[in-house]
């Protein structure tokens, strides 16, 4: 008598764990896809900084403060004695405020325009645009901290000022290009959330210079050091008017400083590319 047998069949992959190999296999696939298309997408992004004629202007603003607040500086207060190496920095408030609003710009013009809706549809994946537009601000912080500084010099030296401890400058000036580089990159969060130039800038003017100014009088100094953009300006290491004992007393660190205002620019960035992969751009 013959048997006959039928051939064995082994099973095959679960479609749920097939699914979830494809799934992964995409999701890897597009991320290396993101890498490999991040230096492209990092040139056409520089491409935009520099053809815009308006952040050619900014860059001259910042050039033409920076000369004239130390300048005006040096000449019109006589009651102490001022160095360069003291108000080399003075202008940089201003151009952190520059900065961000720079920032602000490359996205809402973008979004204004129609134009971030085509970056997108070429590369879907937003975190490389986030990426890219992220080394930018840096970028943008470093250029015109830079600029403001080196006018600041000249301003103070034209208004015949001495150059005191040439030591701390340049201490002084990293701590400087850390505030204006955080303020932008705090600008591209901002940009991002809100969208729209007009919103985004009053918005960051009005908290910078109205409302922070409002709670930081009214506020006590262990709460009031918190303060974003109050903890910013102190990395500047500059004293003024409204210091006083009290808040010589319980004041941050510069290092404290630094992480109060990078916590919240981190922040609005974290935010601002959620509410990018969230919403629709058009």
């Amino acid at each position: 008598m013959t048997t006959a047998t039928s051939p064995t069949t082994r099973p095959g992959p679960h479609p749920r764990a097939a699914s979830t190999g494809q799934l992964r296999q995409r999701t890897v696939r597009a991320r290396r896809d993101g890498v490999a298309a991040f230096p492209a997408v990092l040139h056409s992004e520089y491409l935009k900084l520099t053809s815009l004629r308006s952040n050619t202007a900014i860059a001259v603003l910042t050039a033409l403060i920076g000369v004239f607040a130390t300048w005006a500086t040096a000449a019109l207060v006589k009651d102490e004695v001022l160095v360069v190496s003291d108000v080399f920095v003075y202008s940089t408030f201003l151009t952190a405020v520059l900065a961000a609003i720079t920032s602000i710009l490359t996205v809402t013009s973008e979004v204004q325009h129609g134009t971030l809706a085509t970056a997108l549809t070429a590369q879907p994946a937003r975190w490389v645009l986030v990426a890219a537009k992220t080394v930018m601000s840096v970028r943008i912080g470093l250029a015109l901290g830079t600029i403001g500084m080196v006018a600041g010099t000249a301003g103070a030296l034209l208004g015949g000022l001495d150059s005191g401890d040439t030591g701390s400058i340049a201490g002084t000036a990293a701590w400087a290009l850390l505030f204006t580089v955080l303020a932008s990159v705090l600008g591209l969060g901002i940009g991002l959330l809100v969208r729209h130039s007009a919103a985004a800038v009053s918005g960051l003017l009005v908290w910078w210079l109205v409302v922070e100014n409002l709670l930081w009088a009214f506020l006590p100094e262990t709460v009031s050091r918190f303060l974003p953009f109050y903890a910013g300006g102190a990395l500047l290491g500059v004293e003024v008017d409204t210091t006083t004992p009290q808040t010589l007393a319980v004041a941050l660190s510069r290092t404290q400083d630094a992480l109060v205002f990078g916590g919240v620019a981190a922040v609005a960035l974290l935010a601002g590319t959620v509410v990018l992969y969230r919403k629709d751009t058009h």
